[in-house]
């Protein structure tokens, strides 16, 4: 274990040893270990430095330190970050939720991660910081499409900027029942009145979190954005089809690709629902409060 007090010294071992696996919450890497699945030569002990676990509110973005836990997010950022923190709300047990953190689910990037399709529908940025200086890489760019993610072999995560929210997000995922389980898939959307911009993002479904691309062209194309009326019941399965389109749906988890495809067509039309009746009933900044797993 080499613990470090700085994000220098961080990098620094890091570029010494690339293989070192980082760790600060611990729920991912100390189960990998227990389970044998994960067998590393250094672990990174990165839960010492200063402000790492701090985030700052500013007048278009939050910035999160990656040691933000989810339990930070979920109950002290929803007026500001709807979407992700419906999305922290959900992980896990509070447990987890108190020791799980942002930098550690971007560091892992498990395609079921609840925090990712929300990430995706907000807009963020992943900083990402090497011995060779910082970079930020948009979430659109971070994760693989097969899996894995942009980060180098010697970089670290040192922050998330997120947009703050426009307009109403949300978030949902199923699974197959309302205990502590992984998502079987997930969905998030962001909606900018204003922009006439909506985005939307699935977990769980592919081999890598993904923008429902062709469904947010349909929704902008439309023309509906610029109205404030009930979307036409047409319109909204044809949302729901197209999110569904966006990846080649995995098996696994005790269902079949068939179930996954249908489940997501019928969670991304009932969210871009619940999100146009938020915005008609409260206006720019209303959004709901739960979120949490529903059978399709």
């Amino acid at each position: 274990m080499v613990r470090v007090q700085s994000w220098p010294e961080a990098v620094a071992v890091r570029s010494e040893f690339p293989d070192a696996v980082p760790v600060a919450g611990g729920t991912d890497v100390m189960v990998a270990i227990k389970l044998r699945n994960l067998r590393p030569e250094v672990l990174l002990d990165l839960s010492r430095i200063p402000g790492s676990d701090r985030y700052r509110v500013g007048p278009d973005t939050v910035r999160l330190g990656p040691r933000v836990c989810h339990t930070a997010v979920a109950e002290l950022l929803g007026p500001h970050l709807p979407g992700l923190a419906l999305a922290a709300r959900s992980v896990g047990s509070r447990q987890v939720r108190n020791r799980g953190t942002i930098g550690g689910s971007l560091g892992t990037a498990s395609a079921a991660g609840d925090v990712h399709p929300a990430l995706l529908a907000a807009g963020a940025d992943i900083e990402l910081s090497s011995v060779r200086g910082a970079r930020w890489v948009p979430a659109d760019g971070f994760y693989g499409h097969r899996g894995g993610t942009a980060l180098a072999a010697d970089e670290l995560i040192t922050g998330v900027r997120v947009p703050r929210a426009a307009g109403p997000q949300r978030f949902q995922k199923i699974g197959l029942r309302l205990g502590l389980v992984k998502a079987l898939c997930s969905f998030a959307i962001a909606l900018d009145r204003d922009g006439r911009r909506v985005r939307a993002a699935l977990g769980a479904y592919g081999a890598a979190p993904v923008r429902a691309r062709a469904a947010e062209r349909l929704l902008e194309e439309s023309g509906a954005l610029g109205t404030a009326r009930p979307l036409p019941a047409a319109l909204v399965t044809e949302f729901g089809r197209l999110a569904a389109t966006s990846a080649t749906p995995v098996e696994g988890g005790g269902v079949g690709a068939d179930y996954r495809r249908r489940a997501v067509s019928v969670l991304a039309a009932r969210n871009l629902v619940q999100v146009w009746d938020t915005f008609l009933a409260k206006g720019h900044h209303g959004h709901h409060r739960d979120g949490q797993r529903q059978a399709p």
